[in-house]
């Protein structure tokens, strides 16, 4: 009887609620409609005091679209918003744009024979070719992001990962390299760290076979440094006690770097792993690696972040302008970030997105 009166309750109290909601709201005497229409709007003359040095940063020229999403909400944007967020990226000085990967499992960017013919589903739109189109209007270089089958994330064996990109680096060129100009590059989309069983000969493989088809274009990674920020993202842990120091870090991925080179042209270290007072430390190593093995040093940027409890919401400004500072001050060649759309873009799902696309733009006094 008790479970059928509470439920009886709620039932009634959800349909009274939906009815209050669906009313106007009512001036107690006249009976009128009271006028909520009138929204106040920030004074645009007013900006920021910074207290301190502005531009003082390596500016963010690039950015990750992550289109497959894996632990980040699905925004729906049509080729229309898609437009209207390649215009915002490019008002702040981006000129690279990264599909970060073209698939993963058995969800697909654009139309691949290959992929379909194992499992995958069709997508609705062909993205690769939209994106490569928006590119070319807005005079962006886009990178190629590999397919991520997910059997290494269940196995740890990477070989898989190279056999599907066997087929899938060969059907994107003859697809769209040689169609498009803004076809600029590839990015090997296997996130991993030190001593990932297999690291090296798969990412010279892939690398190599990018390159030997696009005729020389460039090829980049992204890994993570194994920081006490390194957890899952499934975890409810935001750090653990066992992390890399930066001597075991400069061993580790000189080993790496030494297996990779020619065949890898940049490295991209996701910045998040570690603490803010260990940016200058970590950095000026991977800088040195960088330049002793003649790759790239770019950093990612993440403009999410990673010290509150809820995954994964916009960074804070002052913590991401601390990561390209220290970026800056190790001489880093290129930042890009992950990602733009959803936490940086004035048309993000998330609010707090645009607030920091104002403030990136007080700093970099971009009008």
């Amino acid at each position: 009887m008790e479970t059928n009166n509470r439920r009886d309750f709620l039932k009634k109290a959800a349909i009274a609620g939906a009815s209050v909601a669906a009313i106007p709201a009512v001036a107690a005497c006249g009976g009128k409609t009271s006028d909520n229409s009138k929204t106040l709007k920030a004074d645009d003359s007013i900006q920021s005091s910074l207290i301190v040095p502005k531009a003082n940063a390596l500016h963010i020229s690039g950015t990750f679209l992550d289109e497959i999403s894996h632990d980040i909400p699905h925004q729906n944007w049509g080729e229309r918003e898609w437009d209207l967020d390649f215009r915002h990226m490019k008002n702040i000085g981006i000129d690279t744009v990264i599909m970060i990967r073209s698939g993963y499992r058995k969800f697909i960017t654009y139309p691949s024979g290959y992929l379909l013919k194992k499992g995958c589903y069709m997508p609705s739109v062909d993205l690769v070719d939209m994106y490569l189109r928006l590119a070319q209007k807005y005079n962006m270089k886009f990178y190629f992001g590999l397919y991520d089958s997910g059997e290494y994330w269940d196995t740890g064996d990477l070989s898989s990962e190279i056999e599907h990109n066997k087929y899938v680096i060969d059907e994107v060129w003859k697809k769209y390299g040689e169609k498009y100009k803004s076809f600029g590059g590839w990015y090997i989309s296997g996130e991993i760290s030190r001593k990932t069983k297999g690291a090296i000969n798969a990412f010279y493989s892939m690398g190599k076979q990018c390159k030997d088809v696009s005729g020389g274009l460039p090829t980049f990674i992204s890994p993570w440094i194994d920081g006490k920020k390194a957890v899952m993202a499934a975890s409810g842990q935001l750090s653990k006690t066992e992390s890399v120091s930066v001597l075991e870090h400069e061993k580790e991925w000189g080993e790496i770097f030494d297996g990779i080179k020619g065949a890898v042209d940049a490295c991209a270290f996701q910045d998040g792993h570690i603490d803010y007072d260990e940016l200058d430390a970590f950095f000026e190593v991977n800088k040195k690696l960088a330049d002793k093995y003649g790759l790239q040093c770019w950093t990612n940027a993440e403009t999410f972040d990673r010290d509150m409890p809820i995954k994964f919401l916009p960074i804070k400004f002052d913590k991401l302008r601390m990561k390209l500072e220290a970026a800056k001050r190790a001489g880093y060649d290129k930042a890009i970030t992950f990602e733009f759309s959803h936490f940086m873009s004035p048309q993000s799902a998330y609010l707090q997105a645009g607030h920091l696309y104002d403030r990136y733009k007080e700093y970099f006094e971009i009008k």
